[in-house]
């Protein structure tokens, strides 16, 4: 089973701003949950002038109860409340020239539940006379390059899900079982395992959904501080939020001082983001 959603809107600013906020997104208000990004690769293609970047996440998530009542206890182990971390890879390509960006999104865990690959597409849209664009081109200031200028983004999120199917998962260590084992006791336990992946990946689309819209929020708040304090305030800003998600010290600082053993407990075992977080 295989489920797509597809949402378009834009933001009221122009496109050098908005593919700015992207990479300076996380952490805002609404986005508590990501405890960390790195880029771990990017470059410019000398032929294209292209930027390509990769990033990797580590986000906070946690299932909802009907996913709990799906899943059999094999599967979620320790964290059986369905508390969990997780990475995302993101990969983005930039074209300033032609103003575009297409940005790629997938989750690197337990992909055999759920399997979510997101891609954006963000493109420059004038509403200016050719006078007026030239205008405000040669703003230096990205927020008034804004006046007249909008920033489209669609987004396509494909949901896939081979619950049910024998093999093994990765989690950490890859380990075999055996996932059409029974499923907790309950009102599930009847169900096929078409039924089952049908059931997560309505689930799945219904948070994507959610958190698209809570994600845009976010890119909003960061524009804002954008427009009110350039880059400096938004930097501020993330300061601002990251104290107040994790404390002065950060969100690492508990997992170091508890030793070695409670860093073990604090880390990934069988999570995954399959977007049942806030994005």
């Amino acid at each position: 089973m295989v489920k797509f959603y597809e949402s378009s809107f834009s933001y009221d600013y122009s496109f050098p701003a908005v593919t700015l906020a992207y990479f300076l997104r996380y952490p805002n208000p609404l986005a508590h949950h990501v405890l960390s990004s790195d880029v771990i690769d990017r470059h410019l293609d000398p032929e294209t002038q292209r930027l390509h970047t990769t990033r990797l996440h580590l986000k906070r998530s946690k299932l909802p109860p009907a996913v709990l009542k799906i899943l059999p206890q094999s599967i979620l182990g320790k964290t059986s409340n369905g508390s969990s971390q997780s990475y995302i890879l993101e990969k983005s390509v930039i074209d300033v020239r032609e103003g575009w960006m297409e940005t790629e999104t997938r989750n690197l865990e337990w992909t055999r539940i759920l399997s979510v690959v997101e891609k954006q597409v963000y493109r420059r849209q004038f509403n200016l006379t050719e006078r007026e664009a030239g205008l405000a081109a040669s703003k230096t200031n990205l927020i008034d390059q804004a006046r007249g200028e909008k920033t489209e983004v669609t987004t396509t999120s494909r949901l896939h899900s081979r619950f049910g199917l024998k093999g093994k998962a990765k989690a950490g260590v890859a380990t075999e079982y055996d996932e059409d084992a029974p499923a907790r006791k309950g009102f599930f336990s009847s169900w096929s395992t078409t039924s089952l992946q049908r059931t997560i990946e309505i689930i799945g689309v219904r948070r994507t959904k959610e958190a698209l819209l809570k994600s845009k929020d976010g890119m909003n708040i960061v524009l804002d501080r954008m427009r009110r304090g350039g880059v400096v305030g938004v930097l501020e800003g993330m300061r601002r939020d990251r104290e107040a998600a994790f404390g002065p010290e950060g969100p690492w600082k508990r997992v170091w001082q508890g030793g070695q053993d409670n860093a073990r407990e604090d880390l990934p075992h069988n999570d995954q983001d399959i977007r049942f977080d806030d994005d």
